[in-house]
């Protein structure tokens, strides 16, 4: 349902005529071609003067383009330089740390915050728990992608180019007896993570150590980044499972909805 305000739905605590400004421009993002003033007063359900009015002020501001020959307008150009801007004002760290602070609060399990790079998994931060937990990876570490959950959730969102190529590249060596070093079981496990958005490693990378990851979706519905919850095998994969899997994808799809991202309706 929609929760954009309708003629003569404004608060009253609103500038009447910023409302409405923001309210067409709304409903003209709904359009991918242009729009004439009659069609969107008539949507609007505005008055045509009151309509021109607003897209004169947007246009002469370039919030709103008007096609020279045809007199119909569209979103502008403005828009575009400004989603840059913003854009560029995304930066990973500050927005996922909030998150990633009250995950670990609520699992009282380390959580972790990867991307890959050139191959590896790049650990970018690193939320402690107060337990004794000695484990591999920490801020800066780089580790292989086919035996930790976070490499495995990342590589999931890979196309199968750039997928054989790593695993050509960096190989799969074990790391314990439970790591898998077959490229085919490895990409048959690549497909269940895509369509399960969550990866485990399950004493993959350290005995006695699991790890579970779930993806972080840019505005462009890619994975760059990934999310996770990394604690002794009893704990992670026993009666705590089902709380750390719901914290976990509520906290990528918090941090992926603050990145742009809007996921489709089922």
């Amino acid at each position: 349902m929609s929760n954009k305000p309708t003629s003569g739905q404004f608060r009253s605590s609103h500038v009447q005529s910023l409302a409405r400004a923001l309210h067409l421009i709304e409903i003209m993002s709904e359009y991918n071609h242009e729009i004439s003033v009659t069609d969107l007063s008539n949507k609007l359900g505005w008055p045509k003067s009151t309509t021109y009015g607003i897209l004169s002020t947007l246009r002469d501001y370039r919030y709103i383009d008007q096609s020279p020959t045809t007199g119909r307008y569209k979103i502008g150009v403005r828009f575009f330089e400004i989603g840059n801007i913003v854009s560029r004002s995304w930066d990973i760290h500050t927005i996922a740390v909030p998150h990633l602070l009250k995950l670990n609060a609520v699992v009282s399990e380390i959580v972790q915050l990867a991307t890959e790079n050139n191959g590896d998994v790049l650990y970018l931060e690193k939320i402690d728990t107060t337990k004794t937990l000695d484990i591999v990876s920490d801020r800066g570490h780089r580790l292989p992608m086919h035996c930790s959950g976070l490499g495995k959730v990342l590589l999931a969102y890979h196309n199968s180019a750039e997928v054989n190529y790593i695993l050509s590249h960096k190989g799969m060596p074990a790391k314990t007896s439970r790591t898998i070093t077959d490229p085919a079981e490895l990409k048959q496990q690549l497909e269940i993570i895509r369509q399960q958005e969550l990866a485990i490693d399950d004493r993959e990378i350290m005995d006695d150590i699991c790890c579970v990851a779930a993806p972080i979706f840019d505005k462009e519905g890619k994975v760059k980044f990934a999310v996770s919850v990394t604690g002794k095998h009893h704990n992670m994969l026993g009666p705590k499972r089902e709380l750390i899997v719901r914290s976990l994808k509520q906290c990528t799809r918090d941090i992926s909805e603050a990145m742009g991202y809007k996921a489709m309706d089922n």
